[in-house]
Parts: structure tokens; C-alpha cells; sequence
């Protein structure tokens, strides 16, 4: 049988936090709440990204357009901060947790594509123009990589495409974050239960993996936002502490 107690006690030195959320669950299921602080501390535990790191990959996952839980967003700033995080690395991560919307074009545009053809709209690729050529390979030299998930769109609407590389590149030309970290945060809100976009999620690893990702901070990452999964439990334990109390 878990001690509420000293629950608190090991949640608020090693998590950062003890909100009514973890309260109001602790007086429901103290023992859940205790398995709960075990998976958790795992990536503490093994800290291959480290505090500040671990505190902007959950930053993403929490901040993600999919997901947006403001209590997370909340704590992780602070644990962010606490852990040396300046204002500007945690800019950086909301910029580049914004660019998830694109990902309605990354799925629209091939199945645009495919329905055109289907209805005699459309016959194959077009050739590109010397604009879309140079913005192709604008997108190559300020993101890093080409995949062809973007040929669609460049063909489709070359005027969105350019409006998207300036927005998604901010970060790469302006930020602080060094590129393996901002592949992180791309993986962070790809991977999350809320999104689970594959085809992203296996590029931004191949290109963390490029630019020196270790599997194991892959996994520390995955271990942060498999932890999303409370949030819903969380939100709901202090209404159900609430409906029940004799």
C-alpha cells in the first residue's frame, strides 16, 4: 500500500510537481498513482537527454496543436526553466511544434493527387518551373533534407509551399536549438497518441539519427510522450474525487 505522503514527497523532488490533479488521484488510487511515478522516472532515471532537454520534448508533446493540455505546458516550461532553459530555446520549441498543421497537406495532397487522376483531372507529374525548382532547393538547404512527400505540394501550390518553407524554417535559420534537438521535437509531437503521424516520425528520426542521435535518446524521447497517456486521468480524477466523496 503506497504512503500518500511520501508519494507526494518522491513526485515533488524527482518530477518537479504535485498538482490537485496528482491529489485528487492519489486519494482515489494511491497505488495506480505510484505505478504511475515509476514509468515516469524511467527516462529521469536513465537521463540520456538530460533535464532541460527531457523538459522541452514534453514541452512539444504537451504545446502540440493534437494534444494542447495547458497544465503540462505549464510544468514544463518551469521544468524547463529551472533546468537553465532560456527564453528563446523555449520559443524555438513552440515554432517548431507549430509546423504539425502541414501535416494536412502531407496527407491531403497525395490523396488530392490520387482523386484527380482517378477523375482524368490529372496524368503524372508536372515538370517544376525554375521558381519551384529554386524553392525546392531552398527547402533542401535551409531544413536539410528532401522527401517526397513535398513534390505535391510544390506542384500543386507553389505559393503555400513557399509560405511554409519561410514558416518552418524560422527555426533553422534563426534558433538557438542545435539540429539534432529540433529533429527531437519534430519526433516528440509525430510520435505522440494524439497524432501518430508515421511518415513524419520516421524521417525526423532518420534525420536525428544523422545528425548524431543516439537509439537511446530516440527512445528517452518516446518515453517522455508515452507519458500523455495520464493526462486524461488526471483531468478527470479531481471530477471523479468530487462526484464520489461520501
Amino acid at each position: 500500500m503506497s504512503d500518500r505522503a511520501e508519494l507526494r514527497r518522491k513526485v515533488e523532488v524527482d518530477l518537479g510537481y504535485w498538482d490537485a490533479e496528482q491529489e485528487a488521484m492519489a486519494e482515489l488510487s494511491p497505488n495506480f498513482l505510484e505505478t504511475w511515478y515509476r514509468m515516469a522516472m524511467v527516462p529521469v532515471r536513465k537521463n540520456h537527454l538530460g533535464a532541460k532537454n527531457r523538459a522541452l520534448v514534453g514541452l512539444a508533446a504537451a504545446a502540440a496543436a493534437t494534444h494542447m493540455h495547458a497544465p503540462g505546458v505549464r510544468r514544463q516550461v518551469r521544468a524547463a526553466i529551472d533546468a537553465g532553459a532560456a527564453r528563446e530555446e523555449l520559443t524555438e520549441v513552440l515554432a517548431l511544434t507549430a509546423t504539425l498543421g502541414i501535416h494536412a497537406c502531407n496527407i491531403g495532397v497525395p490523396l488530392l493527387l490520387e482523386v484527380l487522376e482517378e477523375a482524368g483531372a490529372r496524368s503524372g507529374p508536372v515538370p517544376l518551373s525554375n521558381r519551384q525548382e529554386q524553392l525546392k532547393a531552398d527547402f533542401t538547404r535551409d531544413r536539410g533534407y528532401w522527401h517526397n512527400f513535398w513534390d505535391g505540394l510544390l506542384e500543386l501550390d507553389p505559393d503555400l509551399f513557399e509560405g511554409y518553407l519561410d514558416f518552418s524554417a524560422y527555426p533553422w535559420r534563426e534558433g538557438v536549438l542545435e539540429p539534432k534537438m529540433k529533429e527531437l521535437i519534430y519526433c516528440a509531437f509525430d510520435a505522440a497518441a494524439t497524432h501518430l503521424y508515421v511518415p513524419g516520425l520516421r524521417m525526423h528520426m532518420k534525420n536525428a539519427l544523422g545528425y548524431g542521435a543516439t537509439k537511446e535518446e530516440l527512445m528517452e524521447v518516446l518515453e517522455i510522450v508515452s507519458l500523455i497517456g495520464m493526462h486524461g486521468a488526471e483531468m478527470a480524477a479531481p471530477i471523479a474525487q468530487e462526484l464520489t466523496q461520501a
